[in-house]
């Protein structure tokens, strides 16, 4: 546990309710480094993403200056340039979307595994919507499509519930069977995915196009079939968090103190796994953003997970987007798939958190 998370003399009362944080100041100290108030980084954040949004709607193959799209969403400007920005709102609602929830997601599998390394992927989330796509493509002729939030959100899901079922020893609240059960079946699922795609040379085409990410051809339709578990999986992960700050301190500490450890726990994983999905299943599997996300809130804010859901979300909204955006405009006309520049963005970031040891356990 890292020594930022709790002051040794806190009072056992001030302990349910998390760390404190005050929110006066412009500046707080933890472990003798200086901090900016936990306000002026969400509105900081707050602003990020405005940008980030700003510059998804305004940039592509054809670019338009921000008041040229202020224009043209309020209905004016060309007929061309509303129907170009009219195309790119999706996209970038979609995109946030999807960036808040993987970081929300990489958030919560970090707090629960008490894993600096954890993500998404952990709990077999990506394997298990990977190998539903496979699978609907080889034996059902599926072509990808908007149709895949249909086929890959189930995978997801049933891949998560097989990874609880044998990770959850009775008796057991361990979290260590749960990541060797995600790590079998994850191995699992992606030996039998490679075998199909050598040898099915049709699944291959339309598997490729899919498992690298991209939030090409986004509409709201995808949005609205994910809407219901991304909306389940907030409201579990809001209602979870500050217990999570509990949770660090240990499952006989939390339980001293009252807290329902292994409800908490399922609820947690549950939430991850709800966001996750359903952010695989809209635009295929994102790397990085759920690792490298949570590492960057907690060097802005502390380890208050209070404070770091609302960060990463905003922080993971931005980060997909500005992905998004440099995708689109490296090789234009063309554009790269986001989930190869999300790579190339958040390996350096968690780097950067790395060298500057902002990577606590």
């Amino acid at each position: 546990m890292s020594r930022t998370e709790f002051a040794p003399h806190a009072p056992a009362d001030d302990l349910s309710a998390g760390p404190s944080v005050e929110p006066g100041p412009a500046a707080f100290e933890v472990d003798g480094a200086r901090r900016l108030s936990p306000w002026l980084v969400l509105m900081a954040v707050i602003v990020l993403l405005g940008i980030a949004a700003t510059a998804s709607l305004a940039l592509g193959a054809r670019a338009a200056s921000p008041s040229e799209v202020w224009t043209a969403l309020r209905g004016g400007g060309q007929e061309h340039l509303r129907q170009v920005v009219a195309a790119r709102e999706p996209r970038t609602v979609l995109g946030a979307v999807v960036g808040a929830a993987l970081a929300a997601s990489g958030l919560l599998i970090q707090g629960v595994t008490r894993n600096p390394l954890g993500e998404p992927g952990l709990l077999g989330v990506t394997s298990g919507a990977s190998a539903a796509v496979v699978t609907a493509t080889a034996f059902w002729g599926f072509s990808g499509g908007g149709a895949t939030v249909w086929v890959a959100l189930p995978g997801a899901l049933l891949a998560v519930v097989v990874v609880h079922l044998l990770g959850r020893p009775a008796g057991s609240h361990s979290v260590v069977p749960l990541i060797l059960a995600g790590a079998v079946i994850s191995a699992v699922l992606y030996a039998y995915i490679q075998a199909m795609i050598l040898t099915r040379p049709d699944v291959f085409d339309s598997y490729r196009h899919w498992v690298v990410g991209s939030l090409a051809g986004s509409s709201y339709a995808t949005l609205a079939a994910v809407a219901p578990a991304l909306v389940l999986g907030l409201v579990l992960a809001v209602g979870v968090a500050p217990g999570l700050n509990l949770l660090a301190l240990g499952d006989d500490v939390a339980t001293s103190l009252g807290t329902p450890v292994g409800l908490l726990r399922t609820g947690a994983i549950l939430a991850a796994t709800l966001l996750a999905a359903a952010a695989t299943a809209a635009v295929g599997p994102i790397a990085f953003v759920g690792l490298a996300v949570p590492h960057l809130a907690r060097g802005l804010v502390g380890s208050d997970h209070r404070w770091q859901l609302p960060i990463c979300l905003l922080l993971g909204a931005a980060l997909l987007l500005g992905s998004d955006v440099l995708a689109r405009v490296i090789v234009r006309p063309q554009e790269l798939m986001v989930g190869v520049v999300t790579a190339f963005l958040g390996a350096p970031f968690l780097l950067w958190s790395v060298r500057r040891g902002k990577v606590t356990t």
